[in-house]
């Protein structure tokens, strides 16, 4: 198993397709983008699925979530997902993705084997799209909810980041979208994780301010507890007047700033460029990549993996005077 020094066991692989994306969201990184990483620092698919097969026959992986950058963009990604659900055990499979281009995409998606899909969606406004992810790209985004909703891609979870000053008033419209599409909602507090490192706590909108913001319109009641388990999201039951039928739903806040859940953490993340990351805040990596190509066998690799989970901190120290954000963004790191 994937086990630290605190008791905690990853079963939940984040595997980083790539660290380039098609939008240019402003708590992410700067208009001009970055620096991609070369292309051949990147693991193919054959090692990427390796890593993976690694990771669920040897070390107790249960679930793989395919992320970036814009994971859309990596050209076989159908065939690493039939790859992956081709394992035995069978791993759950999900994507979190911008949207653009899963219009197109979804159903070979679907068919090779993707269970769900994470959108980010932080506005319904198209000026404050633009704004945010400096493109005019809503509209796409959009149709691709649509579509992997049609292709069976369900639960479909929309992911949103609320910013002071700019989008913080789209939070009742946005659940209320989601409510009537049949869409899950988590609204997830800024990180900081930026390529400009210009986070702070300050201009984040916190969990108990999300709920403030709702509040007005939905009756929100807390689910039970104890069910949470290692999920990041505290979930909420909704009900609002604008659902005379009765209808319920839920709606996630995941508090990783100001509520954070480090002490169930579950997850492991796996870089495009081949290197292990035993938290999204961590300050070192384990390389996987060298003792690929070099001819390490499977049992080394594992027990490389094995050794690079053992010195997981027991938490990310946002609150430490000591904090420094990771050298790479979340971009780079995938999530």
């Amino acid at each position: 198993m994937l086990a630290d020094s605190y008791g905690r066991v990853a079963t939940d692989l984040r595997v980083s397709l790539t660290d380039r994306c098609n939008l240019r969201c402003t708590y992410c990184m700067p208009p001009e983008g970055l620096e991609w990483l070369p292309k051949p620092e990147l693991l193919d698919d054959d090692e990427l699925l390796r890593l993976i097969s690694i990771g669920v026959t040897r070390l107790g992986i249960t679930e793989i979530r395919f992320t970036g950058g814009e994971p859309l963009l990596r050209r076989g990604l159908p065939g690493i997902i039939a790859g992956t659900t081709d394992l035995h055990p069978r791993p759950r499979t999900a994507l979190t993705t911008n949207g653009i281009g899963l219009a197109r995409t979804a159903p070979a998606l679907a068919e090779a084997g993707l269970d769900r899909v994470n959108v980010s969606l932080d506005t319904l406004d198209p000026e404050v799209f633009e704004q945010l992810a400096r493109r005019r790209r809503l509209d796409d985004v959009l149709s691709g909810l649509a579509a992997a909703a049609e292709a069976g891609l369900t639960p479909v979870k929309v992911n949103t980041v609320l910013m002071r000053g700019v989008n913080e008033d789209s939070a009742p419209a946005l659940l209320r979208f989601c409510i009537d599409r049949g869409y899950e909602l988590r609204f997830i507090e800024q990180m900081p994780l930026d390529a400009q490192h210009g986070w702070r706590r300050d201009t984040m909108i916190t969990a108990e301010e999300i709920f403030d913001l709702l509040e007005p319109d939905f009756d929100l009641q807390t689910t039970d507890a104890k069910n949470r388990g290692s999920a990041p999201a505290e979930l909420f039951h909704v009900r609002g007047e604008n659902f005379p039928d009765g209808r319920a739903a839920t709606v996630g806040i995941i508090g990783s700033v100001t509520r954070p859940f480090c002490g169930t953490c579950d997850r492991v993340r796996l870089t495009a460029d081949g290197q292990i990351r035993n938290c999204l805040f961590a300050r070192e990596e384990s390389d996987l990549r060298a003792p690929l190509r070099e001819g390490a066998g499977d049992a080394e690799i594992a027990e490389r993996w094995i050794a690079a989970m053992a010195g997981k901190l027991p938490g990310h120290g946002i609150d430490d005077p000591s904090f420094l954000q990771p050298t790479r963004p979340m971009s780079a790191i995938g999530g």
